[in-house]
């Protein structure tokens, strides 16, 4: 049951991939069909994008909100059971992501982020941590997660830095589409790494998924979001799935049943009788 904590953590990005129809056979040659198929739809022909003002204008911009409480349904796949859990997410913008999970009604796990850092308590095992964001990196196979890029993982928005002269923009029958031009080379304090980035939008600019790929190991994270939809004002999507590959493999099911925008008490202690568990 150690493991609740890095779950917490964890849970901070995730969705269900849309699944696609197989052409039914018409009798057809292998190779007239793979030809009717390119003819008719196009979703793999990608094209350029004229307006990349109002693209950039979409998935760039800040979203606008005070704060939000998110009611889920958590699914963790590490190879080990690991039941449903009920999680209970406050975000409060730029300030403070905060996290209570429960199973069969229980309370297991509490964590609150900041700015600052990470906090988090497993109850099943009485121990707790205090960690800067290097902890939850190391968990995402990754070295550039800070506060501001958890946040938007969680609300479904752009969370690597992308640019014109960086990326190539093209449009298909799916929506948008950026790949990096080169692998980008993100700098951080602990490492440096280079990483090859597609991003999927749809048609209205909602993401689909974000896939970086470490350009010199095995170590791979997706996350892709899915059944789009707006509650007061904004759009938030109900499906989150992420994908960890490396020298830790894992996805977590994230899926989002209840939107509330009120504003809630966040409580976070730890007891005197937890363990501290030092981040190595």
């Amino acid at each position: 049951m150690k493991n609740w904590i890095p779950l917490l953590l964890i849970l901070l990005t995730l969705s269900s991939c849309k699944t696609r129809n197989a052409a039914k056979n018409t009798g057809k040659t292998q190779d007239s069909l793979v030809a009717a198929e390119d003819n008719r739809n196009p979703k793999d022909a990608n094209e350029p994008v004229r307006d990349k003002l109002t693209f950039y204008e979409h998935v760039v911009v800040p979203l606008k909100f005070d704060q939000v409480k998110i009611s889920s349904k958590v699914n963790v796949e590490t190879g080990s059971f690991i039941p449903t859990l009920d999680a209970t997410i406050y975000i409060e913008n730029d300030k403070k992501v905060w996290m209570n999970l429960q199973a069969f009604f229980i309370g297991v796990a509490r964590g609150i982020a900041t700015p600052e850092g990470i906090k988090g308590q497993d109850k099943t095992s009485k121990t707790y941590i205090d960690s800067d964001f290097d902890y939850l990196n190391k968990l995402l196979n990754v070295n550039f997660i800070d506060y501001k890029s958890l946040e938007k993982i969680l609300m479904g928005r752009t969370f690597v830095k992308i640019s014109d002269s960086q990326f190539t923009l093209t449009k298909n029958a799916q929506g948008f589409k950026m790949v990096s031009n080169t692998n980008q080379k993100i700098v951080t304090e602990e490492k440096t790494r280079e990483y090859k980035i597609v991003l999927n939008y749809d048609t209205n600019y909602d993401l689909l998924s974000v896939n970086l790929k470490d350009a010199l190991s095995a170590d791979e994270l997706e996350i892709s979001y899915s059944n789009w939809n707006e509650y007061n004002g904004i759009r938030l999507p109900k499906n989150v799935k992420i994908i960890i590959k490396g020298s830790k493999s894992s996805q977590i099911l994230l899926e989002n049943t209840k939107f509330d925008f009120s504003r809630m008490e966040t409580a976070y202690s730890v007891p005197s009788s937890y363990k501290k568990i030092e981040i190595k």
